[in-house]
């Protein structure tokens, strides 16, 4: 008989454990706090727009080896798309100037070299600055790491560094900047073309997953908030014997193979497990969507743009909408949503070329715990995948896989726990 595994969470790592331990054979049961599965990465009706949006988007690059293979596991390989070349377009909302930075393929770097492919008016001198990105010690923040800053940190490093580590340098930690740039930069271009969910990410990420659980003979109970976790045994031998649901009358008993892997954000885990270490620092992501068609060809081949000196980090531009998503937020939880969106798209209307007013629909979606904060006070309370309990691992983005709040380290966790509790031999 195959293994019982119980999932508890179902967001993105929880559905990258599921799927990953139905794939090595084990039965498994999908337990939902909510009554959708997805958890932040999530997609909705909007009914001021009139259309589906997600509550916030992410970026992905094609180096993200974990997300692409649970994509194809799950048969949504073709829902994420981008550029068929690593290339980055700007665009400086102060000046007006836009560029496009064009990586080239391979592991050396001969962007730097070519005036047309990198950052207008630098030199390849200058990018030698920069290369203390990739030996960042502990306890130390990106700008902490940099002997010296110039063009190229200030237009490029630090506007991507701010995206993809969701903190501003000046408080994300270095070793996580570093883990991030040894997998994506170091490893050429390649592994760098940005790309997005493009119909959603529920279509992309949750839906195809849950029909495939479901194919596969899982239970998914969503609504099933977990209340307590029960243990049986002594020391070395002591095991999770059992689940209590919140109105579900009598916990769940765990049979002696069945294993649990707890995906839940890390203050339900520390709720479950009190003597685990979680992160307890959080950044918040705002994300405005305008519903507006931008004109062909105005926002890059592959209708993506990064912001300098911009009130958002990023817009992306899908069909009858623009999207623009700002980092590490906090700041902004109090300003009213109007305020918001009308300085975001007096940036995104001059960056794809369309006339400032009128304003078209928007809406404002503030997540105000997003992200667990990728600072250095945060480095030490990330919580390993293998407990002290053999039959239950630990995922979420928030566990110590190395990298930001992000979907590969998400899907990575999720995938590893499943892996390390069919088979606790295993450590990647």
């Amino acid at each position: 008989m195959s293994r019982l595994v119980h999932v508890v969470g179902a967001g993105l790592a929880g559905l990258a454990a599921a799927v990953q331990a139905q794939r090595r054979g084990a039965r498994v049961v999908l337990h939902e706090s909510a009554p959708h599965a997805g958890g932040r990465s999530r997609s909705y009706f909007d009914a001021k727009l009139g259309m589906t949006v997600d509550n916030g988007c992410h970026l992905l690059l094609s180096g993200d080896h974990a997300t692409l293979a649970y994509l194809r596991a799950i048969g949504s390989a073709d829902s994420v798309s981008g550029p068929t070349q690593p290339d980055y377009p700007f665009f400086d909302a102060a000046s007006g100037q836009a560029w496009t930075l064009r990586m080239t393929p391979g592991r050396l770097p001969r962007w730097v070299f070519d005036a047309e492919a990198r950052l207008p008016g630098t030199q390849p001198a200058d990018y030698l600055a920069m290369l203390p990105l990739f030996f960042g010690k502990p306890g130390r923040t990106v700008e902490q790491s940099l002997r010296a800053r110039g063009r190229v940190w200030d237009r490029l490093a630090r506007p991507l560094l701010r995206t993809l580590l969701n903190a501003d340098p000046s408080e994300a930690s270095a070793t996580v900047a570093s883990n991030l740039l040894r997998e994506t930069l170091a490893a050429g271009g390649q592994a760098c073309r940005p790309l997005v969910a493009k119909n959603g990410l529920a279509h992309a990420f949750v839906e195809p997953a849950l029909r495939l659980l479901q194919y596969g003979g899982a239970d998914i109970r969503l609504g099933a908030r977990a209340t307590g976790i029960g243990f049986s045994g002594t020391d070395s031998k002591e095991r999770v014997s059992s689940l209590a649901f919140e109105g579900a009358g009598e916990p769940v008993a765990l049979g002696a193979g069945d294993g649990v892997v707890l995906a839940v954000p890390p203050d339900a885990a520390r709720a479950l497990l009190p003597e685990i270490v979680a992160p307890d620092e959080f950044r918040a992501i705002v994300t405005v969507h305008f519903a507006v068609d931008a004109p062909i060809g105005s926002i890059g081949a592959e209708r993506l743009t990064f912001f300098v000196n911009g009130a958002a980090d990023w817009l992306y531009a899908s069909d009858g909408r623009l999207t623009a998503t700002i980092v590490s937020a906090d700041r902004l939880l109090s300003t009213p949503h109007e305020d918001i969106a009308a300085a975001v798209w007096r940036d995104a209307a001059n960056a794809v070329r369309m006339p400032p007013v009128p304003m078209p629909p928007w809406q404002v979606v503030a997540e105000e715990r997003a992200t667990f904060a990728a600072v250095p006070s945060q480095e030490g309370l990330r919580a390993a995948t293998r407990t002290r309990w053999p039959n239950l691992t630990l995922a979420g983005d928030w566990t110590a896989t190395g990298l930001p709040a992000t979907i590969e380290g998400a899907i990575r966790s999720g995938q590893k726990a499943a892996d390390v509790l069919l088979n606790p031999s295993m450590e990647r």
